[in-house]
């Protein structure tokens, strides 16, 4: 027996080795390696300018946090149902009207530890092993990452700026053809990373085709809120049969809160309820509190909003000056995804040398798109204004650049 498949113990009798599933063999998160990277810089007292994390720089609105704060006072905070407290059900049901003028019903919401909880419910409720899904590509990593660990495949839809980074119905029409294990499709608008948004027109073609050819057809709607110019439109409108994701954590601003939830069909709430109970029990009840709280901070969420839309328009007019002028159309979201093959055919080694030369922290587009990826790079503009007009300074004398 070879020596790579068999361990002695301190007792000095020989055991086979214990092998990881098949399963956990993914590929990491690289925003999250770029966050520890800058951690560690951080650490040994050098300032970082954040824009490799999707993740908003101004905390819960006051309205959450004074919500906790009494419940952590007056209530046992135990478990709720598993498919969360009826008033945050019945506020973001709320939030359907106020925003697409659509009357939801409540038993059809399903609140989750954040929209990575949903991703799992809903694949879980929806494929087999041995299914396939249609993303698109560039596209936020981790759909695909969850996938292969449910043991479902993915069918990557090369985007183009011809058809402005979003897959087509044609395109869709034609992997449905190809693949006959194709079971569904996930889009996000806006998406991550490109900030890329579906018309409402597109976006009804898309839903048309799904149906049509019988693939669920799932919604990624988290960062709804946060568009620039196109209008943002919900699936909900197009169809009844379709799963929506959204989450707290973009709008709101409560990314560590981790309190999302799901539109399902009539017919998946049971289904979901039951995978809901037995893998998560509940989601964290403090912060189904603090996100009931969060509805009455609008004034505060629309002021992050508009932080938002000067940092892009300060990013958009001066990357170009520096030679990042390479820019995906920013329709939505608080990312920039920009073309640098200009300078590197590596992103990765790229991003890496940007932290440590200059202190800016940003993702590698290899993150998103396996194949075109290790030309661009993905920067976040959910920090503050001065934030972004200090990394532009940074980037300014960045020597890199000036090589061009």
């Amino acid at each position: 027996m070879s020596s790579d498949r068999v361990n002695t113990s301190p007792h000095g009798d020989i055991r086979h080795a214990l092998e990881t599933a098949k399963r956990a063999e993914i590929d990491p998160f690289i925003v999250m390696d770029v966050m520890r990277a800058a951690a560690a810089r951080e650490a040994s007292g050098q300032r970082v300018i954040h824009m490799e994390v999707g993740q908003p720089s101004t905390p819960a609105p006051q309205a959450a946090r004074r919500r906790v704060v009494a419940a952590l006072e007056t209530e046992t905070l135990g478990y709720t149902l598993a498919l969360g407290m009826p008033e945050l059900r019945q506020r973001i049901a709320g939030l359907y009207q106020s925003w697409y003028g659509l009357t939801i019903d409540p038993a059809r919401i399903v609140v989750t530890s954040g929209s990575s909880a949903a991703f799992v419910l809903g694949f879980l409720a929806l494929f087999d092993v041995g299914d396939r899904v249609a993303l698109p590509s560039p596209g936020y990593p981790c759909y695909r990452h969850i996938l292969t660990a449910l043991g479902v495949g993915s069918e990557l839809l090369q985007t183009t700026s011809e058809d402005r980074w979003m897959p087509t119905a044609t395109q869709i029409e034609k992997a449905a053809t190809a693949d006959s294990s194709l079971k569904g499709l996930l889009l996000a608008s806006p998406n991550n990373p490109t900030g890329t948004m579906l018309t409402p027109e597109r976006l009804a073609e898309v839903v048309a085709v799904c149906e049509r050819r019988g693939l669920w057809f799932i919604s990624d709607e988290i960062y709804h809120g946060l568009t620039w110019g196109v209008p943002q439109d919900t699936a909900l409108r197009h169809s009844p049969d379709v799963i929506v994701i959204n989450s707290f954590s973009k709008y709101f601003s409560m990314t560590g809160w981790r309190v999302g939830w799901m539109v399902v069909p009539e017919q998946l709430v049971r289904t979901v309820e039951r995978l809901a109970q037995n893998l998560y029990i509940a989601p964290p009840t403090i912060a189904q509190v603090a996100a009931i709280g969060a509805f009455d901070g609008t004034a505060e969420l629309e002021a992050n909003s508009r932080i938002y839309a000067a940092n892009r328009d300060l990013l958009l007019a001066e990357f170009p000056k520096l030679g990042l002028d390479k820019i995906v159309p920013a329709d939505g979201a608080f990312y920039l995804y920009v073309d640098v093959g200009a300078y590197t055919s590596d992103s990765l080694a790229f991003t890496k040398r940007m932290l440590e030369e200059t202190g800016v922290a940003a993702t590698p587009g290899l993150d998103f798109d396996p194949a075109r990826g290790a030309r661009y790079v993905r920067f976040s503009y959910a920090g503050s204004t001065s934030e972004m007009s200090e990394a532009v300074d940074r980037l300014r004398n960045w020597d890199v650049l000036e090589q061009k």
